[in-house]
C-alpha cells in the first residue's frame, strides 16, 4: 500500500465515527490550547515585569546596608554591628571610574497638606541625580538642584498625581507644601511616570535627602543608586564601588547588585514559571493521549473482520500496524491543529481585553506542544495497533 492510500484510509477511518473523532480531537485541542493559553499569559508576565524594572534604565548597581548571606540579611529593626550607609559614602562614590550619577536614598510614608487638603504619600529623599538614575523627566518647573547635605533646602518635586489631589488645576510652583510637620517649597512637577509593580510613582514627593533624614528620623540611608555611563563594564564599577566603601568601612557589610544580575535572576524565576505553567497544560494532552488509545482500541475491535480480509489478501502485518499507528498520528495532528487555532485566538483575545499585559505566544513551547501531540498518538497507537497486526486472518474473518 502507497503512502497516499493510507492517508486516505485514515481520514475515512476517521470521517466515518465523526462524533467520536471529534471527542478525540478536542481532548488533544484542549491540551495543545491550555499549553499555548498558559505559555502565552506566562511570557505577557515575564516581558510586564521586565519591562517595569527596564523602566528605570539598565545602568543602574544598587548597593544596600547589610551583606547578604546563606541565611539571609539581617532582620529589619533589630540590633545589629552593620555600619549604616551615609551621605558621605554616596560622596565618595562619586570618585569610582564610570559612574556618572549617584543617589543617596531614604523613603518613607508621611502625609503632605496644603489649601487645606491632605494626602498620605511616599517621599522619597533623593539627590539631583535621580533624574539620571530613575531615568525621570520634569514637566514644569526644574529638579532639585545638586546641594551638599549641610546647605540642602527644603524643596520638594512632586507627582502629577499629588498634585493634581492637592493643588488640583492652579498652578503649584512656589506652593508650601508641609510633609510630616516639615513645610517644603513646590519647585517642579514630574512628568507621569505611571506604576511600578502596583507602587503608583506619580503620586510621589521627592526632596532632599538630608531633609528626608531629618523628617523619618534616619541616621543611614535606606540605599545608594549609582548610574554608570553607556558602555562601562557594571561588574568593573560595582568592584571599583565595593572597594571603596570596603575601605571607608573596614569590610564588606553591605550588599551590591547590579541591574543585569537583577534581570537575570528575575528573568530566570520567570522563565522557570513559564515553564512550570506549560507543565501544568501538558497534563491536558495525557488526558488526550487516553482518548486516542480509546477510540483506537474499539477501531480495532469494531474493523476485525476488515482487518482479516486485508491480511488475506496479501497485507503485510507492518502494514497493518502503520496503518493504524497513522491513524492515531492523524487524529493527534488534526487535534493539535484544532488546539493552536483554539490557543492563538483566545491569547490574541486576552491581549485585547487586557491591553496592559503583553501577552505574546513563545513560538517554541507551540512546536514542542505539536510534537509533543504527534509522539503521544504514536505511543497511545502503538498497543492497538500491534493488537491489529497480530489478529489471526481466519478467526478476524469469521468476526461479525
Amino acid at each position: 500500500m502507497i503512502a497516499t492510500d493510507g492517508v486516505r484510509y485514515a481520514w475515512r477511518s476517521i470521517a466515518s465515527q465523526r462524533t467520536r473523532s471529534f471527542l478525540t480531537l478536542a481532548g488533544i485541542a484542549v491540551g495543545i490550547a491550555a499549553v499555548i493559553l498558559l505559555t502565552s499569559i506566562g511570557e505577557g508576565i515575564h516581558r510586564f515585569v521586565l519591562a517595569e524594572f527596564s523602566q528605570f534604565g539598565t545602568n543602574v548597581i544598587g548597593i544596600s546596608p547589610g551583606r547578604s548571606t546563606a541565611r539571609g540579611r539581617a532582620p529589619t529593626g533589630l540590633p545589629t554591628s552593620v555600619r549604616p550607609l551615609t551621605l558621605e559614602d554616596a560622596q565618595a562614590l562619586r570618585r569610582v571610574p564610570g559612574v556618572v550619577g549617584v543617589m543617596p536614598t531614604s523613603w518613607g510614608n508621611a502625609e503632605a497638606q496644603a489649601r487645606g487638603r491632605v494626602r498620605r504619600t511616599i517621599v522619597y529623599g533623593v539627590s539631583a541625580d535621580a533624574l539620571e538614575v530613575f531615568n525621570m523627566r520634569i514637566a514644569v518647573g526644574q529638579f532639585l538642584p545638586g546641594e551638599g547635605a549641610d546647605e540642602a533646602r527644603s524643596f520638594v518635586v512632586i507627582g502629577p498625581k499629588l498634585k493634581q489631589e492637592i493643588f488640583g488645576a492652579d498652578n503649584a510652583l512656589g506652593e508650601r507644601l508641609r510633609i510630616g510637620g516639615q513645610s517644603f517649597r513646590v519647585i517642579g512637577v514630574l512628568a507621569p511616570k505611571g506604576q511600578f509593580l502596583g507602587m503608583d510613582l506619580d503620586d510621589t514627593a521627592f526632596v532632599p535627602t538630608a531633609r528626608a533624614m531629618e523628617l523619618f528620623n534616619r541616621d543611614g540611608l535606606t540605599e545608594i543608586n549609582l548610574a554608570y555611563a553607556e558602555g562601562a563594564s557594571a561588574q568593573a564599577v560595582a568592584a571599583a564601588a565595593e572597594s571603596v566603601l570596603a575601605a571607608r568601612h573596614g569590610r564588606a557589610d553591605f550588599t551590591i547588585v547590579t541591574q543585569e544580575e537583577m534581570l537575570s535572576t528575575l528573568g530566570n524565576i520567570l522563565d522557570i514559571l513559564t515553564m512550570a505553567v506549560a507543565a501544568l497544560g501538558s497534563i491536558s494532552l495525557l488526558v488526550g493521549s487516553v482518548g486516542i488509545v480509546t477510540i483506537m482500541t474499539i477501531a480495532v475491535a469494531e474493523r476485525t473482520h476488515e482487518i482479516g480480509l486485508m491480511l488475506a489478501l496479501g497485507s503485510r502485518r507492518a502494514t497493518i500496524l502503520r496503518l493504524f499507528l497513522g491513524e492515531a498520528v492523524v487524529l493527534a495532528v488534526l487535534g493539535s491543529a484544532l488546539g493552536v487555532a483554539v490557543g492563538f485566538g483566545l491569547a490574541q483575545l486576552i491581549r485585547l481585553l487586557v491591553p496592559a499585559l503583553p501577552v505574546s505566544t513563545p513560538l517554541a513551547y507551540v512546536l514542542l506542544a505539536v510534537a509533543s501531540s504527534a509522539v503521544i498518538g504514536l505511543v497511545a497507537g502503538v498497543l492497538p495497533a500491534r493488537r491489529a497486526a497480530r489478529l489471526d486472518p481466519v478467526d478476524s474473518l469469521r468476526a461479525e
